[in-house]
């Protein structure tokens, strides 16, 4: 299996919604930490709850945070988080959303905070 992985740097990638079964490959390629975008319940019962990613991730060693945002709607709170997350958790980081847009758009606005 072959996440279609977005990698924007040796330290940082995002990707669509992700199942805890995704977590072992997230872990395989060499990815310490994960960020979960997307809020609870957005796409529907379909969606992977985020209490079950997380403890997948935990099982698994990686580092894990929830840090949901609104697709268009970041807070300057969500962007300070991020600009933290990316400084203090252990690389690499991979955040990921409904498609990996959001979380793209929020790493873009974090760097920008320097």
């Amino acid at each position: 299996m072959s996440l279609p992985i977005s990698c924007h740097n040796a330290q940082f990638g995002t990707l669509g919604q992700i199942d805890p079964s995704h977590l072992a490959e997230i872990a395989k390629q060499g990815y310490k930490s994960v960020i979960n975008n997307r809020p609870d319940g957005e796409g529907g019962p379909s969606q992977p709850l985020n209490a079950a990613i997380q403890a997948e991730a935990e099982k698994l060693g990686l580092n894990y945070v929830y840090l949901p945002v609104v697709p268009g709607a970041f807070t300057q709170a969500q962007v300070q988080e991020m600009a933290r997350l990316l400084k203090t958790l252990p690389g690499p980081v991979l955040a990921f959303c409904r498609s990996g847009a959001r979380s793209t758009n929020l790493y873009q606005l974090a760097l920008q905070l320097g």
